[in-house]
């Protein structure tokens, strides 16, 4: 009786709700075709070049095998620490430098190829959704903000509580998940090389058709997310037209009164609540009489939360498989509640760094929508998923040679 009930709520208020953005879009045409616009236009310029390549290349590199070579060369490394197969590796490097959602793409299709379990798939793509660095060194830090210098802290404090949240959620599921063995006989290397085979020769595709393959999917999915954009863009209008934002943020003041958090910051958080660009954006042009330190907090939680709008594209992308968004909706708000703990004790000494480091002039300049800044873009990224490979690759080989050498004196002690 009581599911019953539940089913009919659940249909009427998703019937209500459609009825309402269709009289909303209807009451104010003018305002949802200029969100509209908007959303079109951070898709067009921002999302669609800066994505699509790495969807081309991650499709091309699963079906070539060498996403499975990978699998086996760092499972010392994803498994003890994340508790997830070492195909993870590749999902955290692209997630990390290419920025969400790929995360929960690249999860769907490892889960699509039963190269890791349902609980395995809901912990990696807990915290491989993070932002990558050109939109929080260049978009907020300095389209925003104006100050280069909070690009730091705040990229720092969103990687640091990413992988806190990793660690925290290798335990979710655990007591759910049946004990089995990972462990494999042989020499790493010839075991990765003999996967890379078996994986190529059981794909099969001549790499005409994978790379047509790889195209035609990166272009769907780009196409779900670019919808996504626009929906929420118009949403967010309608929603501000109305009024509600502001009934919101009334609401989400008093909840958070006892924090001591700045009520002028709050329609940031409503608004990053739902779309991650538009609070920071917020959060950025606040009034300059509240704290820099609570302004790049907010922030920094707006990015690592990553707004509904991005909760609704990988609720869409892992539909086809059979794992479950609420343990993503949960970590987004651990991470954000981390990143902004990270933000404030990081403020000071992130922004010591940057002064005394060199940071690339690229990661000082605000996106642009020309060829060679999305050029550049293409060669720093790529770079950096190199680099996050590479450094996942040294750790992994530092673990495995410590635990053979261990296991080879333990053995001669015995004897």
């Amino acid at each position: 009786m009581f599911k019953s009930r539940n089913s009919y709520i659940s249909v009427y208020t998703t019937a209500a709700m459609a009825m309402f953005i269709t009289l909303s879009l209807v009451m104010f045409p003018e305002h949802a075709f200029e969100a509209a616009v908007n959303g079109l236009n951070i898709w067009w310029n921002v999302v669609f070049p800066a994505l699509l390549p790495f969807f081309v290349c991650a499709e091309i590199l699963m079906g070539l095998g060498v996403v499975h070579f990978m699998g086996v060369m760092l499972e010392p490394l994803m498994r003890p620490i994340f508790n997830v197969p070492g195909e993870g590796s590749f999902v955290m490097a692209m997630g990390l430098a290419s920025g969400f959602p790929i995360g929960s793409i690249l999860t769907t299709r490892l889960r699509e190829q039963n190269m890791c379990t349902k609980l395995e798939g809901e912990r990696l793509m807990s915290f491989t959704n993070t932002a990558d660095p050109l939109f929080m060194f260049g978009a907020v830090a300095v389209g925003m903000f104006g100050n280069p210098a909070v690009g730091a802290t705040i990229a720092i404090a969103h990687y640091l509580s990413s992988l806190s949240t990793g660690l925290i959620m290798r335990f979710h599921g655990h007591k759910q998940e049946k004990s089995v063995s990972h462990k494999s006989s042989g020499k790493i290397l010839f075991r990765a090389l003999r996967r890379l085979y078996e994986a190529r020769k059981k794909d099969g595709r001549p790499l005409g058709q994978l790379m047509g393959d790889a195209i035609f999917k990166s272009m769907n999915t780009l196409l779900l997310i670019g919808g996504f954009i626009i929906l929420f863009s118009v949403l967010i209008r309608i929603m501000e037209v109305l009024g509600i934002l502001s009934f919101l943020s009334a609401v989400l003041f008093k909840i958070l009164a006892p924090t001591g958090i700045d009520p002028q910051l709050i329609p940031s958080l409503i608004h990053g609540f739902f779309e991650v660009t538009l609070g920071s954006q917020q959060a950025g042009a606040a009034p300059a009489s509240i704290p820099l330190v609570q302004k790049v907090m907010a922030a920094g939680f707006i990015i690592a939360w990553s707004g509904l709008s991005v909760h609704a594209q990988v609720a869409s992308i892992i539909s086809k498989t059979d794992m479950s968004i609420v343990p993503f909706f949960f970590a987004r708000f651990i991470h954000g509640t981390l990143a902004a703990l990270y933000t404030f004790f990081l403020m000071k000494p992130a922004q010591r760094i940057i002064q005394e480091i060199s940071v690339p002039v690229f990661l000082h300049t605000q996106p642009q929508s020309t060829m060679s800044f999305w050029l550049e873009r293409l060669i720093f990224v790529t770079s950096q998923i190199f680099l996050f490979i590479l450094i996942l690759l040294s750790i992994s080989m530092v673990i495995y040679l410590y635990t053979n050498v261990a296991v080879i004196f333990f053995r001669l002690r015995k004897k």
